[in-house]
């Protein structure tokens, strides 16, 4: 019996009542009223007995009836699927074989062949206009049925198959398509058969041809072979159809789905391409015996059985410990494919069982929610809301708010469910988000779920009410098992670093999740939440804790306001967090406890100083590092102070001004004990030292390590953040008062610090200023006949080795201030000495020597004393002063005559007059020329208001010119304006003239008849200026020289004190006399004002 598609059958009225009533008791007993806590009630995915027989029925059923032949990745034998499905559904051995037997004596289904003729392409043109008028016939045939031997159309049994051969009852024809070479119908029969080994398909077709004249034949004619097709038609029987070609397969030859395409057979040699015919074939079952398929719809039974075949397939996997990927075993695939093919369901149909499958298993087991998007996007690709029935819609609808439901109740948890201990957590809360977000937008949910809220908006409540749920969970493990107040604490502080914790988790992995796929910031909306209920519980636990807090207690607090102000700072800025915080103002609640971090911040320094100090060895700790272990543990301890101040960070710019006030004093102070505990551990450790070296060793160290408390203190402005402070507490502080106090309290602390270090080295410099005193004084002593160099090398030797040992034990700046306190003591020990070495130039030439190599020794080539310490106004005054005590009395009398030089030379005013004269010297002749030409502006040294002047001429040194005698002018009487006009010569060699001190010295005298003749003035002319001795050429003219007269110095030369000093010495008590003489007469004579 064949049936037409196009209307499907109906269940009863009565069953459809019964399946209703059946199914909401069964519902009203597993699923009980929700709780007050939410909790989702997940629907089991278990069976009962009687439920899992009748689908081991109908798998049985499926297997044991099974049609056509297998698809390439399907599992051919029965046994095997037989044998799947005792394992499937646990089915005891001696049970299966019950079952099975009577499985196999029910009744068999009536198979049938599902066709569906759908178009065809390149068929015969039968007609004269060069179309068709194409038609299917179509049936089946199976061996035995067809008309008798001999009968009239057994004779076109050939040509004319399903029309001839099958009843006409079980023929079954398509509409005429028109005029076409491609036509196409889309058509579906029901073809029932018997035994599929015996029975065939047979599909004929033909051009329908109508009675028409021939001048309507001849109407459609257009070209030659359409006349011929008239002539033709012409000889056949009226009325009958063209065959066009068949189609014939054996049902047993096809799989349980074919869609092909099958060329069309002829009938004749004659047109053997006659085109192709697409058809699609499916072996369904009518009537299936088995109590499942006559009580209930199909798509449920089928998916009844997906349910309890993929349940079985995740628990397999699961056993393996292998997550299951939401693909079937061969076995599991092959019984659902017959399955669905024999109950002719819908692909529609067959993913939305698959979704009611999946989605009733993802609640109850462990298996990637990926899996659903496969059957919710098929569901959403194939939506007809009219092809549901209301049944049918409302258990769609029911899967999908559970499966919401159970979804935000996963995304209420999430923290727990998807831990990120596991690896893929994110990936699998991904997932989750996606199949949630994929399903809202269906069509389906739109239309079945109206009310639904916006998924973002019930995933936002279900984050906010999951965080809330989460914090009392945690508060409650915090729990403390002993009840009080340091302890609860001590639990506040855990539960606000899980809370820390939670929060970067939100911010840097699951933010990122919820943002992409719902564009919601989980962090914001748990950060709400949590800030909240954190403030609250502090607010409380510091209210009880008080006014008075313990040393325990106020380390507590502490804590619990670091982790505090770590949440606050980790929250949105002000203007991003839609109004006011809990925590904003949090530090006011922790105010009472600031006495005691203060105090317990400079005890526990103290102690670590304290111990620090007495495991000192004063020993360096290395050849780069002089200083030793207490200078570390000092600058690890300040650097705690600095963090213990960085982490308060208090808001309050006012009150944090105090606070770094008192972390400034605590630190200054620290820094003098310090100093006073490392002294007296080196007295201690000196105690019964019989090595000196070694407790000088000990006081280098010390000296370092304060030299580096020096360096830590100096970056105090740094570590306490002064700079960010000064601008906080600008506006209410005033102006300066930062300055005044916090650099006074430094540059306090510096001053001690460096009177500290200046006192350690000057003790070490005392230690060598006596070596060196001692060795400067034996310098003295030492023979004539050693030369001052070797004289010098006990002092240098000395000296090597000793600043070589303070170099290596000193740090560079302790070792710079040394060299400092020893060049100076060295260079007053060398004044003191040379002082007293006056009038001997033995010694002054050794202490010049000596001053000479330790300003070599103290530079030492740039790593020592740079030169502008070296060159101080001592050491100039005594390089000056061993310079002219070096000096023999010829070579005094030489710089004096140099320094007159000079004197001349910078002479520029007249007050005493001057002189004019012309000098030349003739090479050839050996002979100085000099014309005295006159004098002027004399001062008159007479009581008559006038002088009688004249020169007197000579050539100094004397030494140089032994034999020249001194040359005088004739006297003038009464003037002041004298003309001499006259010419001397010298014979004298040039070589003396060249010289630097050579020099004519004119002095002016006035005649005196009846005492010593008085002192007008000295001028001297410099011989190696003069022409003739500046190159090798003749002199021509001599120019005029005018020489401004000059006096000796009132206050005495040094040189001439040297020279007078040198009582053994008559060349210089002689020059000494007649300078003296010279200097009385020039102070008897002093110009008047003005002149």
């Amino acid at each position: 019996m064949a049936t037409h598609l196009s209307h499907p059958q109906r269940r009863p009225p009565l069953l459809r009542q019964a399946i209703k009533i059946r199914r909401r008791r069964a519902r009203d007993l597993q699923d009980p009223p929700p709780q007050t806590t939410h909790e989702v009630q997940v629907q089991s995915h278990h069976f009962s007995s009687e439920e899992r027989d009748l689908l081991y029925e109908e798998a049985l059923y499926t297997v044991l009836h099974r049609l056509g032949q297998p698809e390439p990745n399907h599992v051919k034998e029965d046994s095997e699927l037989i044998r799947y499905l005792q394992e499937a559904f646990q089915v005891q051995p001696k049970e299966h074989q019950q079952m099975l037997q009577r499985v196999g004596e029910l009744e068999k289904p009536i198979f049938c062949l599902k066709a569906t003729v759908k178009q065809a392409k390149g068929i015969l043109g039968k007609d004269v206009s060069g179309f068709s008028d194409p038609y299917c016939l179509l049936g089946i045939i199976e061996q035995g049925a067809g008309v008798p031997e001999g009968s009239p159309a057994s004779r076109r049994r050939q040509k004319a198959v399903v029309k001839h051969t099958i009843p006409e009852e079980q023929t079954h024809r398509t509409q005429v398509k028109s005029q076409t070479l491609n036509p196409v119908w889309e058509e579906t029969f029901i073809l029932e058969f018997e035994d599929i080994t015996n029975a065939s398909f047979h599909l004929d077709m033909w051009d329908l041809d109508t009675v028409e004249s021939v001048r309507q034949k001849l109407g459609e004619l257009t070209d030659l072979h359409g006349l011929r097709r008239i002539f033709k038609e012409a000889r056949k029987d009226k009325g009958q159809d063209d065959f066009l070609g068949n189609v014939v397969l054996r049902l047993q030859d096809l799989h349980c789905r074919e869609d092909q395409w099958y060329p069309l057979e002829p009938c004749t040699e004659t047109y053997p391409d006659r085109g192709q015919c697409h058809l699609q074939f499916q072996f369904i079952h009518k009537r299936r015996a088995t109590a499942a398929s006559r009580s209930q719809p199909s798509y449920t039974v089928h998916f009844h059985l997906l349910q309890q075949l993929v349940s079985y397939e995740v628990t397999q996997h699961q056993a393996g410990s292998a997550s299951w990927d939401a693909s079937l075993s061969p076995q599991g695939a092959t019984i659902l494919f017959l399955h669905a093919t024999q109950k002719d369901l819908s692909d529609f149909h067959q993913s939305m069982a698959q979704w009611l499958a999946y989605s009733r298993l993802y609640q109850s087991l462990e298996f990637p929610s990926s899996c659903l998007l496969h059957p919710i996007t098929s569901i959403e690709y194939q939506w007809i809301q009219g092809r549901l029935k209301a049944e049918q819609r409302e258990e769609l609808a029911t899967s999908f708010t559970s499966l919401l439901a159970y979804g935000l109740s996963l995304i209420r948890k999430f923290r727990s469910v998807f831990p990120l201990s596991v690896s893929d957590s994110p990936s699998r809360l991904q997932s989750l988000l996606r199949v949630l977000v994929q399903m809202c937008k269906t069509k389906a949910f739109g239309e079945l779920c109206p009310d639904s809220a916006p998924l973002s908006q019930q995933v936002s409540e279900a984050l906010r009410m999951g965080t809330i749920e989460w914090f009392h969970l945690m508060q409650q493990h915090h729990q403390p098992m002993v009840q009080g107040i340091l302890e609860a604490g001590k639990a506040l502080l855990s539960l606000v670093r899980d809370v820390m914790a939670d929060l970067y988790q939100c911010r840097h992995t699951w933010n990122k999740i919820f943002h992409n796929v719902l564009k919601i910031d989980l962090f914001s909306v748990a950060f709400q939440e949590l800030q909240w209920l954190v403030a609250k519980r502090v607010q409380d636990h510091t209210t009880a804790v008080g006014s008075l807090v313990s040393p325990d207690m106020g380390e507590s607090l502490f804590q619990l306001y670091v982790s505090l102000k770590e949440l606050y700072q980790l929250g949105p800025v002000p203007s991003d967090s839609n109004g006011v915080l809990a925590l904003d103002g949090f530090h006011c609640w922790f105010q009472p406890a600031i006495p005691s971090w203060l105090q317990k911040t400079y005890t526990v320094a103290l102690e670590r100083v304290q111990r620090a100090v007495h495991m000192d060895s004063l020993v360096p700790l290395g050849e780069l590092t002089k200083h030793s272990t207490s200078a570390v543990d000092l600058s690890t301890c300040f650097a705690q102070i600095s963090h213990t101040a960085r982490q308060l960070d208090w808001p309050d710019p006012e009150e944090a001004f105090m606070i770094t006030v008192k972390f400034v004093e605590d630190t200054c102070r620290l820094s003098l004990v310090y100093c006073s505990l490392i002294k007296a551990r080196a007295r201690e450790l000196s105690v019964g030292q019989k090595d000196q070296g070694q407790a000088a060793n000990m006081l280098c160290v010390v000296v370092n390590n304060m030299e580096q408390l020096r360096l830590i203190i100096d970056k105090l402005p740094t570590q306490l953040a002064w700079e960010a402070l000064e601008q906080r507490v600008g506006a209410v502080l005033e102006q300066g008062q930062l300055q005044n106090t916090l650099h006074a309290q430094l540059q306090g602390a510096l001053a001690g610090l460096g009177h500290e270090i200046r006192t350690g080295v000057r003790t070490l410099a005392e230690q060598l200023e006596v070596g060196i005193a001692t060795h400067i004084q034996k310098l003295i002593g030492v023979k004539e006949s050693v030369p001052p160099e070797d004289a010098i090398l006990p002092l240098m030797r000395f000296l090597e080795v000793e600043l070589f040992y303070m170099n290596t034990n000193l740090v560079q700046e302790n070792f710079s201030s040394l060299l400092t306190l020893l060049w100076t003591h060295t260079l007053t020990v060398l004044a003191e000495v040379a002082s007293s070495q006056r009038s001997s130039p033995l010694a002054s030439s050794r202490l010049k020597a000596a001053l000479q190599s330790l300003e070599v020794c103290f530079h030492a080539e740039g790593c020592g004393l740079p030169p502008e310490a070296l060159h101080t106004a001592t050491f100039q005054a005594l390089q000056r002063d061993l310079e002219l005590q070096a000096a023999s009395s010829r070579e005094l009398i030489q710089k004096y005559f140099c320094s007159r030089i000079q004197q001349q030379a910078e002479t520029t005013s007249e007050p005493l007059g001057a002189v004019t004269i012309k000098a030349s010297y003739r090479t050839s002749e050996q002979k100085l020329h000099v014309e005295l030409l006159s004098a002027s502006s004399l001062l008159p040294l007479d009581s008559n208001g006038a002088s009688d002047p004249f020169v007197q001429l000579t050539l100094e040194p004397r030494h140089e010119f032994p034999e020249l005698a001194p040359r005088e002018t004739q006297k003038h009487k009464k003037e002041l304006h004298p003309l001499f006009d006259e010419t001397f010569e010298f014979l004298v060699p040039a070589e003396p003239c060249q010289k630097d001190w050579a020099c004519l010295l004119l002095t002016v005298l006035d005649h005196d008849r009846l005492g010593a003749d008085d002192l007008e003035g000295e001028a001297f002319l410099p011989l190696c200026r003069v022409p003739g001795l500046t190159g090798c050429e003749e002199p021509g003219e001599a120019p005029q020289t005018r020489l401004p007269l000059t006096y000796p110095a009132p206050n005495g030369d040094p040189i001439l004190q040297l020279l007078e000093s040198r009582k053994g010495d008559r060349e210089a008590q002689a020059f000494v006399k007649l300078r003296r003489q010279r200097a009385k007469q020039a102070s008897q004579h002093a110009p008047p004002q003005g002149r």
